[in-house]
């Protein structure tokens, strides 16, 4: 942490506020993970319909994710944020008024905006405040609220689910979205600094989402985000139905505790060995994870899946947030910070409703095996189209070249031409 020792005070007290919100945030959401679909379950619901349920907190995010990102662009982080966490702190309100499949959609909806405004605020606002130097170790460091949030929730809601019911868990979650906001308010709203008039500041939606800077980790994020919908989705309910001896909250916490302590050193090692062969490893990790789901006769083989799927989270989401930063300018950061993950909604929204039509034909465990081949194709992808061609993108995945992509490099390419 000796990066974080060089800032002013108002930095420091800035970076903590925002990491203790990011805390409670995902502690709000997460804390619904293992027991939102169990709830949905439980007023009669199919599998499917689990499935549509679920899946349209994607909807939310899709849809209202690209206006954030352009509002964080043009009036600040600070807003975002406060969307994201007023939303957070109403949303769990919804769940606790009604049983209706229909309305349980709508709230859903409305709760996926919650994270479209908060994530995209919360990575736009560290990138803007790290030092290109050691830009992936500040970021990586910050974003530790996300798997510590991970941890504490599912433990928290599968506990108070067990004790007291549905009514007090979505209470507790909402209170823990409350907090969140009042630590936001406290957040000083910097400025979005601009770099010198460029044609990319003037870039529209389609524009940048067609650059191929953009578009193969847009790609990448939507398939692997059809695996990670599948976990969120059906992991308990696959426990259920297996009766394997394994609580939900468990998965979800030991996921949360291997995303911790690998961030914890891979975003201080991709400064000094690039972002491409953590985002490979990553993605090799949400394979495997399915895999062992598709293969779980035992606990120990469900905990080794959580493992994988917190290692994969751990290392691919963050560093994507840190090479999407290096190719962007602070001025369009918060659009493509929202194209990006877009594709990550779009695949988790894909996935439960697709998923739950293949768990309907085939069972949970053949499902998963499904998804660990669609998660292949997106480190294929990778391995093969991050960079200009092949061979780049090879040596770049593999951690043996830099980002051409990035802006330093491209202003050193361009100074050689």
């Amino acid at each position: 942490m000796k990066a974080l020792n060089t800032f002013d005070t108002e930095l420091r007290r800035n970076l903590l506020i925002l990491f203790t919100a990011g805390l409670l945030f995902w502690s709000s959401l997460s804390s619904l993970l293992p027991t939102l679909p169990l709830y949905i379950d439980d007023v009669g619901a199919s599998k499917q319909e689990i499935g549509i349920v679920m899946g349209s907190f994607a909807i939310g995010l899709l849809l209202f994710r690209p206006m954030l990102g352009r509002l964080a662009d043009e009036r600040g982080r600070k807003i975002v944020l406060l969307i994201g966490t007023i939303v957070a702190a109403i949303a769990p309100f919804g769940y606790l008024a009604t049983q209706s499949i229909g309305l349980l959609i709508l709230v859903r909806i409305f709760h996926g905006i919650s994270v479209a405004a908060f994530t995209t605020g919360y990575s736009a606002l560290i990138a803007d405040l790290a030092p290109a130097e050691t830009r992936g170790e500040i970021i990586g460091y910050m974003t530790l609220a996300t798997p510590l949030g991970l941890a504490i929730g599912p433990a928290l809601g599968g506990y108070l689910e067990a004790i007291s019911g549905y009514g007090i868990l979505f209470l507790v979650s909402a209170e823990l979205g409350f907090f969140a906001l009042l630590g936001i308010v406290q957040v000083i709203n910097p400025p979005v600094h601009t770099q010198e008039q460029t044609e990319a500041e003037n870039r529209n939606y389609w524009q940048i989402l067609s650059s191929p800077q953009v578009k193969v980790p847009t790609i990448v994020m939507l398939l692997v985000g059809l695996s990670i919908g599948a976990v969120h989705t059906f992991v308990s309910l696959f426990l259920k139905s297996s009766q394997v001896d394994f609580n939900g909250g468990l998965f979800f916490t030991a996921a949360a505790i291997s995303s911790f302590s690998i961030r914890i050193f891979a975003g201080k090692a991709s400064d000094r060995f690039g972002r491409g062969l953590f985002i490979t490893f990553g993605i090799f990790c949400y394979v495997l994870a399915l895999i062992l789901l598709w293969q779980a006769y035992s606990p120990m083989v469900f905990l080794l899946a959580a493992i994988a799927e917190g290692a994969g989270g751990g290392t691919l989401i963050s560093m994507m947030i840190v090479m999407m930063t290096d190719r962007s300018l602070p001025e369009e950061r918060g659009q493509i910070f929202a194209l990006c993950i877009a594709g990550l909604d779009l695949g988790i929204a894909i996935a439960a409703p697709l998923l739950g039509i293949i768990a309907e034909q085939v069972g949970y465990r053949d499902m998963f095996g499904y998804g660990a081949a669609i998660t292949s194709v997106a480190l294929v992808i990778f391995v093969t189209q991050s960079s200009k061609n092949l061979s780049n993108s090879l040596r770049f995945a593999l951690g043996l070249a830099p980002d051409v992509y990035a802006l330093k490099n491209l202003k050193v390419r361009s100074e050689e031409i």
